[in-house]
C-alpha cells in the first residue's frame, strides 16, 4: 500500500509555526483551552477536572451524541462519534474497496479525498469543481460518472478549497439518484453551517446520506481531534462501529468532553466562526477587486476558504514562497492538483486581517510589475 505524499500539511507544517499572517489556514477563529472551559458550568469543568483518563464508548459518549444529534435534527442511535473526519473517511473508504469498485470525487478536494482510496485501488473518478463553471457542483456530472461498480459518492459543501455549495434541491435530487441505485452518498459538511448568502441544509435530513462532521473547521477546535458521522442505517453503523474497533478503539475522553461544551453553546462558537469570516470576506472582496488583472477568483458561498488564481496561469508556488518570505502564508494550488491557484484562508484571523491584505498587496504589485518586465 502506498500513499501519496500530503504537499499540503507538508508545506503548512514547514511554515506554520514561524509565520507573521497565515493566510493559508482553513478553519475559524482559534480558541484557547480556557474560553472553551469559560463557557461552561462549574459543575462541567469540574466534571472535565475529574474524569477519568480511561477508554471511552465506542459510538461516543452518550451525552455527547445527545448534543450532536440535537444540532443535527436526528435519532440519538444515528450519531457515531469519531476521531475527526479524517476517521470517518478512512472508515467509509475501506468499506467501500472491494475488487472493481468506483468511487466518485470532487477535483478539486482535499488530498484525503483521493490518497485513501487510490491507496486501497479503488477506481476513482473525478467530477470537476471548475472555475470556468463558476465552482458549481453539477449533480447531473456527477450521475454521468457513477455505474453499476460505483460504491460512494462523495460531496464536499461549502467546498475546501473554493468555498462552493450544492443547493438543497440540487441535493435531494442526488440523493433520490444515489438511494435508487445502491450508492452511498456521503456530504462532508465540516464547513457547515458556514455560508455567505445563501444557506443550505444538511444532508442529515436525508434517510440514505451519509454525513460526516467535526470538531476542526466550523467549530475550530481542531487539537481534541473528534468529530461524528450521521448514519440513518443500523446496519451501517454496526460495521463503522466495528471499523473503528480496529482503527482507534474509542475516542480522546477529553476532547469528547470540550466538544460537547463546544456543540452545547454552539450559537457562541459558531457565532464567532461567522462573524469572523464576514467581516473578513468583505475585506478580501476588496482587496481581490483591487487586484484583478493579476488574480482572479470566484467568491466563496461558504467556509472560510476562497481559491483565487494568477491570471497569467503560471504555477502559483513560486508566488507563495515569495509570500512566505514576507511573512504571509497561503497554499500552493498544486496541493489540490491546480498549480496556477492558491488557497487563501479568511476565517482564522480575528485581528490584524487588513495588514495581512496590506502586506500581501505589495507582493501582488511587486509581481505584476515583474510580469510586465518580463514580456
Amino acid at each position: 500500500m502506498q500513499l501519496k505524499p500530503f504537499l499540503l500539511d507538508m508545506w503548512l507544517d514547514r511554515y506554520e509555526h514561524n509565520i507573521e499572517f497565515n493566510l493559508a489556514a482553513s478553519t475559524g477563529p482559534v480558541w484557547t483551552l480556557k474560553q472553551i472551559l469559560g463557557l461552561a458550568s462549574e459543575e462541567e469543568r469540574e466534571r472535565f477536572l475529574n474524569h477519568k483518563v480511561v477508554y471511552g464508548r465506542p459510538a461516543g459518549a452518550d451525552s455527547l451524541r445527545a448534543a450532536i444529534a440535537e444540532m443535527q435534527g436526528v435519532d440519538f442511535d444515528a450519531v457515531q462519534v469519531v476521531t475527526g473526519a479524517s476517521e470517518a473517511l478512512v472508515i467509509l473508504m475501506w468499506l467501500a474497496a472491494e475488487p472493481g469498485a468506483n468511487v466518485i470525487l470532487p477535483q478539486p478536494g482535499f488530498t484525503t479525498f483521493s490518497a485513501l482510496p487510490e491507496s486501497l485501488r479503488l477506481e476513482t473518478r473525478y467530477y470537476a469543481v471548475r472555475k470556468e463553471n463558476d465552482f458549481r457542483i453539477d449533480p447531473e456530472e456527477i450521475k454521468q460518472l457513477a455505474d453499476r461498480n460505483t460504491k460512494l459518492i462523495l460531496l464536499n459543501s461549502p467546498h475546501n478549497p473554493t468555498g462552493a455549495t450544492i443547493s438543497d434541491a440540487e441535493l435531494d435530487n442526488l440523493h433520490d439518484f444515489t438511494s435508487s441505485r445502491g450508492i452511498q452518498l456521503v456530504s462532508d459538511e465540516v464547513y457547515h453551517p458556514i455560508f455567505h448568502g445563501r444557506m443550505t441544509k444538511s444532508a442529515a435530513r436525508l434517510p440514505h446520506a451519509t454525513v460526516i462532521h467535526d470538531f476542526s473547521k466550523a467549530f475550530p477546535l481542531s487539537g481534541i481531534r473528534t468529530g461524528w458521522m450521521i448514519e440513518h442505517d443500523p446496519k451501517l453503523r454496526e460495521r463503522y462501529w466495528n471499523a473503528r474497533a480496529y482503527f482507534s478503539i474509542t475516542n480522546n475522553t477529553a476532547g469528547e468532553m470540550l466538544a460537547e461544551i463546544a456543540m452545547r453553546h454552539r450559537d457562541i462558537v459558531l457565532g464567532k466562526t461567522q462573524q469572523t469570516a464576514t467581516q473578513n470576506l468583505g475585506q478580501l472582496e476588496t482587496f481581490m477587486s483591487e487586484h484583478r488583472e493579476t488574480l482572479g477568483w470566484i467568491p466563496p458561498r461558504g467556509g472560510m476558504t476562497a481559491f483565487p488564481w494568477l491570471t497569467s496561469g503560471e504555477n502559483s508556488r513560486a508566488f507563495c514562497l515569495e509570500a512566505a518570505e514576507q511573512g504571509i502564508l497561503l497554499a500552493p494550488g498544486d496541493c489540490f492538483d491546480e498549480p496556477s491557484h492558491f488557497r487563501l484562508g479568511f476565517g482564522v484571523m480575528t485581528e490584524k486581517f487588513s495588514d495581512a491584505l496590506d502586506r500581501l498587496s505589495g507582493l501582488v504589485k511587486n509581481w505584476s510589475s515583474a510580469n510586465l518586465t518580463k514580456a
